[in-house]
């Protein structure tokens, strides 16, 4: 349902010239919108200046804001052992709590895990929120997003953040529907709107081209699930002090058809590529699969991961987890090199972050020298083999 709230409205014609489907017309110096031609994409709703245009769900009501405080970081774990990603969560969300004058909590799920709750903590949590039950012992969809559902409904979190692992991403979007709300899913960027104290959730679009800051004003609470590598954790600190809260689930009325076979680790790669301090990637450049033996003898000799763009990866030269960029993986090395890679920008938004980046490509006006530290302008087929021969 889409309305103009009266009183706001001035008669400025913005949302007239937002409008592309021809849905509003101004009468008396007030916006009418014709609901049978309105596609409710909300074009004017970010051209009015004075907030006179709203978009609601059927049966929706206004959203009392005051009652939403807090921002929750899922602290996704296997095994006892606390996932990367949720670190970096920690390091921003410190950020962001520290903006609204709000606290950090960690939600920790799982079994015999409650002595996790000491690391998130000197991480940067100043509270942690354990659930720890038999049902939560191996992830399963239905029962984790009962508990995150459950636990958001009665401390009502302002924001809730989670990594865009294969977790994050399989019950986070359930959580969303549950609790009625917006998710916005992986992001690259988060900040806190110091007008409106709306999260600001930025994530790559339409392949990587653009980057679309999404705003969910009336929804609480703002959902996001966010990309490994492209946030700074805060360095750990064992002095710290926080609150363990232990909360408890009822499962007995859950009712769930999928059983937890077992993990299977992939052992296909000599170095894991997102947690890597080395990573060689290998391009187009290349020209060909049995090229790519370059990569590997410059990557073994430095005990580096070996990365690919996705051409490398379409062309069949190399397999899917190791690409890179916007349709792969996100990381963030220490030294980023980048061989045969022009930089196409669906490419820089999985490496970009990284701390040092060595470009090797014989275009000049490669893009990928645009973000490079250090570029060498060449055969990649005599300065790789010389490179690699030198540091053996």
């Amino acid at each position: 349902m889409i309305e103009v709230i009266q009183e706001k409205c001035v008669g400025c014609e913005l949302c007239l010239k937002a409008c592309a489907y021809g849905a509003i017309t101004i009468n008396d110096k007030l916006a009418e919108i014709n609901v049978d031609k309105c596609t409710l994409c909300g074009a004017c709703v970010s051209a009015c200046p004075f907030d006179a245009i709203l978009i609601r769900k059927y049966g929706q009501k206004a959203v009392d804001r005051s009652l939403y405080k807090d921002i929750w970081i899922f602290a996704e774990q296997r095994k006892n052992e606390i996932a990367p990603v949720v670190f970096e969560l920690l390091g921003k969300g410190r950020e962001l709590a520290e903006q609204l004058e709000c606290k950090l909590v960690a939600v920790l799920l799982g079994h015999n895990i409650v002595e996790c709750s000491k690391e998130l903590i000197a991480h940067g949590a100043d509270e942690v929120i354990v659930v720890d039950d038999p049902r939560l012992k191996d992830f399963l969809d239905l029962p984790y997003a009962k508990t995150l559902t459950e636990l958001a409904n009665k401390y009502k979190p302002e924001i809730i953040l989670s990594g865009a692992s294969v977790m994050g991403r399989s019950f986070i979007p359930r959580v969303a529907v549950k609790l009625h709300t917006g998710l916005t899913a992986d992001c690259t960027g988060l900040e806190i709107d110091p007008d409106t104290t709306n999260l600001l959730q930025t994530r790559p679009a339409f392949g990587g081209n653009i980057l679309a800051t999404i705003v969910t004003p009336n929804h609480l609470p703002q959902m996001s699930t966010v990309r490994h590598k492209v946030m700074d954790a805060l360095e750990k600190d064992e002095s710290r002090k926080g609150t363990v809260i232990k909360e408890t689930i009822d499962f007995s009325e859950l009712k769930d058809d999928t059983k937890f076979l077992g993990f299977v680790k992939d052992e296909s790669q000599m170095v894991n590529l997102v947690e890597a301090d080395l990573v060689v990637t290998g391009g187009r450049g290349l020209k060909n699969k049995d090229n790519f033996v370059i990569i590997e003898n410059l990557a073994k000799v430095l005990n580096g991961a070996i990365g690919a763009s996705r051409a490398s990866v379409d062309a069949d030269w190399i397999s899917y987890p190791h690409q890179v960029g916007q349709t792969g993986k996100t990381i963030k090395p220490k030294i980023y090199i980048a061989v045969g890679i022009s930089g196409a920008i669906q490419h820089l938004a999985g490496m970009q972050s990284s701390d040092y980046i060595i470009a090797i490509n014989k275009d000049p006006d490669a893009p990928i020298f645009k973000v490079a530290d250090l570029g060498l302008v060449g055969d990649l087929f005599e300065i790789v083999p010389q490179i690699t021969k030198k540091l053996r």
